[in-house]
């Protein structure tokens, strides 16, 4: 029974200064060690002055105002094998909050009588809590796990599995729970709550050009400015902000029959910009950034894939921050390229 229950999801929603905001993406409470929330919970977005949260769940709370807009922006794929947690633990109850939580399921009987006897055991009877922690009651909170929207399927997701816990104010989170929230682990969080525009490159020619005829490619820097997420935790005191900075374009033709400028097919930004636009007389010049295309497409059009690499860095409270894997986003265009026609008399 207690495996059965660990995956009781339920949706979280910020609770802030009173207003409930709905947050796609941000957590489902976890409810580890057979005690899975089951049905609505809340995330807490603060604690009051009396040390209660506002809510069943711990509160992550998203500033997303400086992320990318517009109808193409779309998050980056991390560049290698690492992925944003799928799980962490926040502040979720204060000690009567977890009694009213746990004394129904015990008084139900449906987890069997062994269970529920070591489940006494841990939050009641002084193994290793006492009556659960009422005598700490507003100096800190129970802990529990919870999962990102959407990923609990993820193998990650699994690693969360400790029980409810308990950690002072004031003190860090245990140094063997690495998913528990800390200014790094909110950094973390926000690398998947990043949203960056679109990438669809200027070409000239555009949609159409002819074979052996320099294709240039640029894009505006006020398509790619930087882009950030501001991650807090009103109850820790804590925030982490989690900014991407573009550096790169790589251009992918769609054929082998082409010849990329550079060579390796990634322009870098030079004087704020990724490539040059293009100019009246410059047809046949070779583009610092853009592609040559050497056979027709006939009577179909060659896909164009244009990849830009974000840096990812973040910063935190009392912390100097650090660098997190590159990410990167890609669109793709269509390119249709002609035979140059010429006349014989």
């Amino acid at each position: 029974m207690p495996a059965m229950s660990r995956w009781h999801r339920a949706i979280a929603v910020v609770s802030l200064t009173g207003l409930a905001v709905a947050v796609p993406g941000v957590a489902q409470a976890g409810g580890r060690g057979g005690h899975g929330n089951v049905g609505g919970t809340r995330q807490g977005g603060g604690a009051g002055g009396d040390g209660t949260l506002s809510a069943t769940a711990g509160g992550i709370v998203w500033d997303r105002s400086h992320n990318g807009t517009g109808k193409k922006v779309s998050a980056v794929t991390p560049l290698g094998d690492w992925n944003p947690p799928a799980c962490w633990y926040a502040p979720a109850y204060t000690p009567e909050q977890l009694r009213k939580k746990l004394e129904p399921i015990w008084g139900a009987g449906s987890t069997g009588a062994e269970w529920d006897s070591s489940q006494r055991d841990r939050y009641v009877n002084g193994k290793p809590y006492q009556d659960f922690n009422k005598k700490k009651a507003g100096k800190g909170f129970w802990w529990d796990s919870f999962v990102a929207e959407g990923r609990a399927a993820d193998p990650g997701a699994a690693d969360c599995d400790k029980p409810y816990f308990w950690v002072d104010k004031g003190d860090p989170p245990p140094a063997d729970v690495p998913e528990a929230l800390t200014p790094e682990m909110l950094a973390k969080l926000a690398y998947r709550e990043i949203r960056v525009p679109g990438t669809e490159v200027e070409l000239a020619p555009a949609d159409r050009t002819k074979v052996n005829l320099p294709t240039w490619a640029w894009l505006d820097k006020a398509e790619f400015k930087p882009v950030s997420v501001t991650a807090s935790v009103p109850a820790l005191d804590i925030r982490a902000t989690t900014t991407a900075e573009p550096v790169s374009l790589k251009i992918e033709p769609g054929t082998e029959d082409a010849v990329l400028h550079p060579a390796s097919g990634t322009c870098p930004i030079t004087d704020g910009r990724i490539g040059t636009p293009f100019t009246k007389g410059s047809a046949q010049k070779k583009p610092p950034c853009g592609l040559t295309y050497l056979r027709s497409s006939g009577g179909d059009a060659y896909t164009l894939r244009a990849t830009l690499t974000w840096k990812i860095h973040w910063t935190g409270t009392g912390v100097p921050g650090g660098t997190l894997p590159d990410g990167a986003f890609g669109a793709e265009q269509d390119i249709t390229v002609q035979e140059i026609q010429s006349v014989n008399r």
